[in-house]
């Protein structure tokens, strides 16, 4: 087990998150994708959250990350989710004919804990999303 440390404390915090695309609308491409991850990864530092993997399917994405014990999970979820959200409709106006009023993502969210399954297993689940 990988334990990260720091002056008071030993912790292994490891989740996985789905987000789901409004509608379930089929927008997310390749490149789409790589953008949304660039924008997690650009927000991450902000709420002590490392990403571990990254896959999607055409209408949401797998994310494997681990947060630090002081991470506050829902601010940083909130915080990238409006703010790829925003993003994304404006570098890709063409999802806009595809999703109407402000939303890219749906309201809600799945995030597991993966304290019962290896990082091992949750990442080769998620590098199998997609594939038919």
């Amino acid at each position: 087990m990988n334990l990260e440390t720091n002056n008071h404390s030993v912790f292994s915090l490891n989740y996985h998150l789905i987000l789901v695309v409004k509608y379930r609308r089929k927008v997310i491409s390749d490149e789409i994708s790589g953008r949304l991850r660039e924008i997690f990864e650009a927000i991450q530092p902000a709420y002590h959250v490392t990403l571990q993997e990254w896959n999607h399917d055409r209408d949401y994405v797998h994310i494997l990350f681990s947060a630090h014990p002081k991470s506050e999970l829902s601010k940083f979820l909130n915080a990238y989710k409006s703010a790829s959200s925003r993003l994304i409709k404006k570098e890709y106006p063409e999802i806009r004919t595809q999703l109407w009023k402000e939303f890219f993502w749906s309201r809600s969210f799945c995030l597991i804990s993966t304290g019962g399954a290896t990082n091992e297993i949750i990442r080769a689940y998620i590098e199998r999303q997609g594939e038919k």
